[in-house]
């Protein structure tokens, strides 16, 4: 089983920063893939941005040039610098993880969630 746990999310102004960290843990062989999704209230779950474990990464156009993706070096932890934020940024953010776990089967674990309010 495959856990990840989200961290960073917070109260911001509009134009302001936060950085959200996510772990993953587990009967882990590899991470091919790890992500952020969002869900506003009363709005589907969207992708925000994926990064591969060879660092290929892939942003919604919303945030693309504001937002940076990028994994720590033991690879089982993904990061999501955002930056001018927008009150439309405000979600809940999902942590998600593409994993090979030590059975060499692929499974796709979500985090928790974690709040970003953007309110001036």
């Amino acid at each position: 089983q495959v856990q990840l746990v989200e961290s960073g999310g917070g109260l911001v102004q509009p134009g302001g920063s936060l950085r959200l960290s996510c772990a993953a843990s587990g009967n882990i062989f590899s991470i091919p893939t790890m992500g952020w999704y969002r869900q506003a209230p009363g709005k589907q779950r969207e992708l925000v941005a994926t990064i591969t474990s060879g660092g290929d990464t892939n942003y919604a156009d919303s945030v693309k040039g504001r937002f940076t993706i990028s994994r720590g070096a033991a690879e089982n932890t993904v990061y999501l610098e955002m930056n001018s934020l927008k009150l439309e940024d405000a979600a809940d953010y999902y942590c998600s993880a593409a994993v090979i776990d030590i059975r060499r089967r692929p499974q796709f674990a979500w985090g928790q969630g974690t709040q970003v309010t953007v309110s001036s």
